[in-house]
């Protein structure tokens, strides 16, 4: 990022950076550097002027003889050791939605609610100075948390950000949006503001937790009838440890933390394609089994075949027998 937002994440440290001190344990603590201060700790202290004015990546030893590796925080860091008001989007779910999403350089994004503004900060990041990100958060406490926590990792307001206090639905004003983020309880219950925001060919992401509302987004999208088909998934992560020889996965894994299911604007007045995979039996109405095309109450196109039952193996031995 620029110095326009206040921020220069690299080149000496400097007074005002966060610093992030990592003990040979892998503990972290993160100070933000003050001219004649010291960071306690009990393995002893480390002078903040022994750090302003030299490079990252050095190696501090505290008074009592701790080293310490001095780094800037990254932006995955600084998500997930943020104040929060609301839970935070972890960086693998944020590196989904900046990709999956497509948010580029330039882009027009409108992100519904806020949370603690750890998602705030992945998209400012992705747009850039060209770019808005425009975002909406219904609790005022969690607008306070979420500007204070995006402002202190810019160093100050971002020039691309603009935070309302209001719910999507009534308070939006945004047209030509490129991309639209929908981080909230019910993303269902939007879709009318979104398609009406969204440009043709833009994108609407939702983020959620179960398998519940992933349902009905993705149903939802479907009825609305202004999106092609959706696309949901989750992403797993897995560390390993490396070790010479002892080569195998950590313990724990970062598993389930959401959903996501994106999905295409389609241009206006567009009927989008009847689907042509079978889906459950029952799940849209009766059918009868073996009918083939036959239609739900919905109007949606359901294939049914009759496969032929395969012979179990000891069953064809008998018979040859």
């Amino acid at each position: 990022m620029s110095d326009s937002t206040g921020r220069i994440p690299h080149g000496p440290f400097r007074a005002g950076d966060q610093v992030q001190l990592t003990d040979p344990k892998g503990r972290i603590n993160t100070i933000t550097l003050q001219p004649g201060k010291l960071f306690h700790s009990h393995k002893g202290s480390v002078p903040h002027d022994e750090i302003i004015g030299r490079p990252e990546g050095i190696v501090l030893r505290s008074s009592g003889g701790t080293e310490y590796l001095a780094f800037r925080p990254l932006l995955a860091d600084y998500a997930v050791r943020m104040p929060r008001g609301a839970a935070v989007v972890y960086p693998k779910d944020a590196a989904q939605i900046v990709t999956m999403a497509d948010v580029f350089p330039g882009a027009r994004v409108v992100e519904a609610g806020a949370g603690s503004g750890a998602l705030s900060c992945w998209l400012l990041r992705a747009v850039g100075e060209r770019g808005r990100v425009s975002s909406y958060e219904r609790r005022p406490d969690f607008a306070e948390v979420a500007r204070s926590n995006v402002e202190r990792f810019f160093g100050g307001p971002h020039p691309s950000w603009r935070l309302t206090v209001g719910s999507l639905q009534d308070a939006i004003d945004e047209t030509e949006v490129d991309r639209v983020v929908l981080d909230m309880l019910a993303p269902w219950e939007c879709l009318d503001p979104v398609a009406k925001a969204l440009i043709p060919g833009g994108m609407v992401c939702a983020y959620v937790a179960t398998t519940t509302q992933m349902s009905r987004v993705v149903e939802g999208l479907r009825e609305h009838g202004s999106f092609a088909e959706p696309y949901a998934f989750e992403t797993m992560l897995r560390s390993w440890h490396v070790e010479g020889l002892a080569v195998r996965p950590d313990h724990r894994m970062v598993g389930h933390t959401g959903f996501l299911v994106t999905a295409r604007r389609l241009a206006d007045g567009v009927v989008p394609p009847r689907r042509r995979r079978r889906p459950a039996k029952g799940a849209y109405g009766e059918a009868a089994e073996g009918d083939m095309g036959a239609t739900t109450g919905d109007g949606i196109n359901v294939e049914f075949t009759q496969r032929p039952v395969q012979p179990a193996e000891s069953d064809i031995n008998s018979a040859e027998a």
